[in-house]
């Protein structure tokens, strides 16, 4: 016997695969990567959570698919920043159902836990999310099941409905007992987890597409630095710290030019490419304000192929009437 579990690397979709695995029961710890979960990579994590807890991690990509299927247009609506969770969870529910013959699997878990979020884990939210993933009675949810309506797994016996639980609202205790009792190690804390759900990167995702459509490639300069519209409409990106410049870098494609200071230290940036002379000339000067830099002396700064001599600002306070609001 076997399961497709949906795995955040939470402790919630740790613990319920857990349930499930010491039943004698295989489980696969599926990942869909959105392109919105997280500025760092944690498929490290995620892969320590499966390695003590038995489970199998497969990560799969379908930043795609989000993009066009569901990000713009979702059935049930966003939450309280751009975050559509009703919809994004059944398109992740259906997938996974989708994978079950390829797989070998007899049915689906997750960590969801009835009435823990606002707008996806109500329990009118739960049904919403089963119905628009068509899994029916497919889906078990380890955490909540004794206050659910058994599942096919319960009722064929494949699942011991006693061996599970039955926790409601948004209280953790439950579950930080069951991980010391287990020894589980390294778990996260609670928190948003998906991009979508903050305000201040929500604003920023709102404000690009004023001006451009998104594609997937566009996603990750989202995540980092300061970011800033300039008054003919290029987008610019400023480094905040190293890991933002190392960052900026790693996400920089052809539809972006890489500003850099050439003879003192500061931050990497990022402009549209296609920007005017004019946008880039303030662009080479707001970078290198904020680089090791003074008023009263001249830098170089490249954009591109491009040399741009410039002085910077006398203090960072100019730079705000191009800040997006976030």
């Amino acid at each position: 016997m076997k399961a497709i579990a949906l795995f955040s690397g939470g402790l919630d979709s740790t613990l319920a695969m857990k349930l499930i695995i010491d039943q004698g029961i295989d489980v696969i710890a599926l990942n869909l990567d959105i392109g919105f979960g997280s500025t760092k990579s944690r498929k490290a994590h995620m892969q320590n959570m499966c390695d003590q807890v038995g489970a199998e991690l497969r990560i799969l990509d379908i930043k795609d698919q989000y993009l066009k299927d569901i990000l713009f247009d979702p059935k049930y609506g966003y939450g309280k920043n751009l975050n559509p969770c009703i919809d994004c969870h059944g398109n992740m529910f259906r997938i996974a159902r989708d994978l079950m013959e390829e797989w070998g699997a007899s049915f689906l878990i997750s960590g969801e836990v009835v009435g823990q979020r606002p707008m996806s884990q109500r329990r009118e939210a739960l049904d919403l999310v089963t119905n628009l993933s068509e899994t029916q009675d497919l889906l078990l949810r380890p955490m909540s099941a004794k206050v659910l309506p058994p599942t096919l797994p319960e009722r064929e016996g494949w699942v011991d409905r006693e061996k599970l639980l039955g926790i409601t609202g948004r209280n953790r205790e439950t579950q930080l007992k069951m991980a010391e009792a287990i020894g589980l190690k390294d778990f996260e804390k609670p928190g948003g987890g998906c991009l979508l759900t903050d305000e201040n990167f929500s604003n920023k995702l709102r404000e690009f597409i004023k001006y451009d459509t998104l594609e997937v490639s566009d996603i990750g300069l989202l995540k980092y630095g300061r970011h800033l519209r300039l008054p003919d409409g290029a987008k610019l990106v400023i480094g905040r710290h190293k890991e933002d410049n190392e960052m900026i870098e790693a996400a920089l494609t052809p539809k972006y030019l890489k500003i850099r200071l050439l003879d003192t230290t500061g931050p990497v940036g990022a402009i549209r490419a296609g920007a005017t002379k004019s946008d880039k000339e303030l662009a080479a000067k707001l970078t290198a304000t904020y680089g090791k830099s003074r008023p009263e002396e001249s830098y170089k700064v490249a954009i591109g192929d491009e040399i741009f001599t410039v002085t910077p600002y006398d203090s960072k306070e100019p730079a705000k009437k191009y800040f997006i609001n976030t």
